[in-house]
């Protein structure tokens, strides 16, 4: 599966982004999708996923009550849907997909298979 992730760019404290992961090559319907991010100096972070059924959502702390997962299977589509950004969000966002993942490993960069080339996201102050 290859993943295009985009949607990111400089926005200000509050604002709102909706970042798009398009999927090709294979559907991804099949698929467990996630959003790491990474900023600078750090390790790459669990954001947030969404399983192949469309009903399991998980989500970093941080992130819970402001972002949200999700998927148009016909569009074979994944969004983030940002609100009430934070300096603290700043990153390059990626999107991953893994064919095959256990709830216990959801969080681990190490468990997904394909990866989009990331889209950055800076919160000014």
């Amino acid at each position: 599966v290859q993943l295009q992730a985009s949607g990111g760019g400089l926005v200000q404290i509050g604002d709102s982004l909706r970042l798009s992961c398009a999927a090709s090559g294979r559907t991804s319907s099949g698929f467990t999708m996630a959003w790491f991010r990474q900023g600078p100096g750090k390790e790459r972070e669990f954001v947030a996923a969404i399983f192949r059924s469309g009903s399991s959502l998980h989500y970093t702390d941080s992130v819970k009550g402001r972002f949200t997962i999700s998927r148009d299977r016909a569009k074979n589509t994944m969004y983030l849907q940002m609100n009430n950004l934070k300096p603290e969000d700043t990153s390059v966002y990626y999107c991953a997909s893994s064919s095959r993942i256990i709830l216990s490993s959801l969080r681990l960069p190490a468990a997904y298979d394909d990866w989009g080339q990331g889209t950055l996201v800076t919160v000014s102050s």
